[in-house]
């Protein structure tokens, strides 16, 4: 009996990744035997036009770059969860309401080592008649100073839903304050502590049952930040910033997402946690963009052939159960949160349908990164992203970097 899955990829302006998910795919041609069925599977690019709600989508699942950015295509989303049961690859429902300052929350409830953070109101109160009497009556003056003090200096002030790094601000002295106050306008923002004198700076790429924790250097061009490294933290620092990567996307059903921590003195800070569109360019990635893209293809291809459809019930109260234990420290309680979600995210299950049925694409990977396909796409990209008199050696530079890990996963195996 056969089955064929389309699955959808609705983009914005990327095309390095797209291109490179589909060639993969098409590389591989995937058949794959499943209780019975023989599975197979095609990729689409999803346009943006008016739709019938009572439409039936034609996809399996969709991959979504877009829809955190722009309203159409989130309510187009949530339509085909709600009536049509397609799997999404982020959800809409969670990010749209649970977005940094939810997140935030949550994670201190479970007891994470957030940094001390506040909420201040918009500078630029909303544009709304009613506002006024609503100020004037119930709105208390504030002393944005002595805010600034409770947090602590030097702090970081960001906006509460905000993404891609803007708006973020990192404040030193009373008079960047009030300047970035004033420029943040309608905008609702947090003042952070700053975590100072940090060890490490990790960044952690959550793709469903897999997570890639990478040294992150925010302060570099965007072409270095990721350094090459795999020994940056200890085993026990390395599998807690895994299970903080896990915990956030079970608990909020998040199956791609980016989770930053800084480690200072053997403790872990998350700091940022909440990113509807994660990091998959080449030029960033560049070592790490082929796990990238081989674990979506894995993940995609698993959540179809089962049958994995999007849950909109969070299951926060068992989390909360165990924060609420008094006989468990902060690690048994780490501990018990990574149970509760590995088993959301089906990481043995995961593990066992990959081994059984997707053993080959490892090395079908490496072919692909070694070959002309690949570098095509590594010079279309360098060309359109820097300068003519750079492009030289950004592509020695990159070819460097995805040789390296090509011969990292042939010693590997």
């Amino acid at each position: 009996m056969p089955a064929s899955h389309v699955i959808g990829l609705l983009l914005g302006a990327e095309e390095d990744w797209p291109h490179a998910f589909e060639s993969l795919l098409a590389r591989l041609s995937p058949a794959v035997e499943h209780g019975g069925v023989t599975h197979t599977f095609s990729a689409e690019r999803v346009t943006i036009e008016p739709f019938n709600l009572r439409a039936a989508p034609r996809y399996t699942l969709i991959v979504d770059r877009v829809a955190w950015w722009y309203a159409l295509p989130r309510e187009w989303l949530k339509k085909v969860t709600l009536m049509n049961d397609v799997h999404l690859l982020n959800n809409p429902f969670t990010f749209q309401s649970m977005e940094k300052h939810a997140a935030y929350c949550a994670m201190m409830r479970l007891g994470l080592r957030v940094p001390e953070t506040w909420m201040v109101p918009n500078k630029v109160p909303p544009d709304n008649p009613r506002f006024a009497m609503t100020a004037e009556r119930y709105v208390r003056r504030f002393d944005l100073e002595a805010v600034a003090t409770e947090v602590g200096m030097p702090l970081y002030m960001k906006p509460f839903d905000g993404g891609a790094w803007v708006g973020v601000t990192r404040i030193e002295d009373m008079a960047a304050l009030h300047r970035a106050y004033d420029e943040s306008a309608e905008r609702l923002m947090h003042l952070q502590a700053a975590v100072e004198g940090f060890d490490v700076f990790a960044r952690s790429l959550g793709i469903g049952a897999e997570t890639m924790v990478m040294h992150f250097d925010p302060a570099s061009p965007m072409h270095s930040r990721y350094t090459v490294a795999h020994d940056f933290l200890s085993p026990a620092e390395g599998e807690e910033v895994v299970s903080i990567a896990r915990l956030v996307n079970a608990f909020f059903h998040w199956e791609l997402n980016s989770c930053e921590t800084l480690i200072r003195d053997g403790v872990v800070h998350p700091i940022d946690y909440a990113n509807a569109t994660p990091d998959l360019a080449l030029t960033s990635l560049h070592y790490y963009f082929p796990w990238a893209i081989r674990t979506l293809l894995k993940w995609v291809i698993f959540c179809c052939v089962v049958g994995r459809r999007p849950s909109l019930d969070l299951d926060t109260g068992s989390y909360f159960a165990i924060a609420d234990r008094e006989d468990l420290d902060y690690d048994a309680k780490l501990r018990e949160y990574r149970r509760l979600a590995d088993r959301q995210l089906e990481v043995d299950r995961y593990t066992e349908f990959c081994e059984r049925h997707l053993a080959h694409v490892d090395e079908v990977c490496v072919d692909w990164v070694e070959g002309e396909e690949f570098d095509r796409l590594l010079t279309h990209t360098v060309v359109a992203t820097y300068p003519a008199h750079e492009q030289e050696a950004f592509l020695a530079h990159f070819r460097g970097l995805l040789g390296l890990w090509a011969h990292d996963q042939r010693e590997a195996a």
